[in-house]
């Protein structure tokens, strides 16, 4: 397994975050990259709706020989983990429990602030994944769905994107919270200014961030690292035509997208 690659799928650009993290932390590693755009958003479908659109694309990066699948969109992995960890004998991580984990770790006072699309919110995953942590813990959470659009377009240090992050995180602040979770794959591009609306005091935890580590972590245990003398090639597939991606993939992942694929999952499926 050791040469196989990293699968990584979310519902659009935003898991291009993770991906970023991932090579960051582990660069000798190859990836295939999946983004649903066709089919984007995930927060607004049905559970039973976003748990197909995941077995599929798992379906997809699994016959392109993947050793690890890595669910970077916050409303499959609230989702549709479990049916992925029952389905597929590859190692499963989603980005929520990385990132509850960490929060866990770092609260001083357990006051723990959550933010997200009003989908993942909603699903009170990462709520659920902090208070298993830590049952003592007082989670607050905010729907902040104007973050996403402000990072697609690049404004994330005008006044337009500050007094929006005003807005959103004055209850967290007044709440007293210590420990903010980016609880969606679009935040970090915002995080230097969440950090100076926040304040000093409040220690942000990505999430994505997280979920690279945790990725090294399996890959280390199970002996499947690359060596670190190689150098990891990227792959990206999407659902529909590529150029939107591009245009905002190349500000997200921080660096030139190589070539993006289009591909058809219907007329790639096969049974697994």
């Amino acid at each position: 397994m050791t040469w196989q690659a990293v699968g990584i799928f979310d519902s659009g650009v935003g898991g291009l975050t993770v991906l970023r993290e991932i090579a960051g932390a582990l660069p000798q590693e190859d990836t295939i990259y999946f983004g649903d755009t066709a089919r984007v958003p995930y927060g607004t479908k049905s559970p039973e709706t976003v748990t197909r659109y995941a077995r599929e694309i798992t379906s997809f990066l699994v016959r392109r020989d993947i050793k690890l699948l890595v669910v970077a969109c916050n409303t499959a992995s609230a989702v549709a983990l479990p049916t992925l960890k029952r389905l597929f004998s590859i190692p499963v991580v989603g980005v929520i429990e990385p990132g509850a984990r960490r929060a866990v770790e770092v609260s001083r006072s357990g006051r723990i602030g959550v933010i997200g699309t009003a989908g993942t919110i909603r699903s009170s995953a990462y709520t659920r994944a902090i208070k298993r942590l830590d049952p003592s813990a007082e989670v607050l959470t905010k729907a902040c769905p104007l973050f996403v659009p402000l990072a697609e377009e690049g404004w994330v240090d005008n006044q337009v994107a500050r007094l929006t992050a005003q807005t959103y995180l004055q209850e967290l602040i007044d709440a007293g919270i210590d420990t903010l979770v980016l609880g969606c794959t679009h935040y970090p591009l915002l995080k230097p200014l969440i950090a100076e609306v926040m304040g000093s005091g409040v220690i942000l935890v990505d999430s994505a961030a997280e979920t690279a580590r945790t990725v090294a972590e399996i890959l280390a245990q199970k002996q499947c690292l690359r060596p670190d003398s190689e150098t990891g090639n990227h792959h990206y597939y999407v659902s529909d035509i590529p150029a939107g991606f591009i245009r905002v993939g190349n500000r997200f992942l921080g660096e030139r997208l190589g070539d993006v694929y289009q591909v058809n999952l219907e007329d790639d499926e096969e049974e697994f």
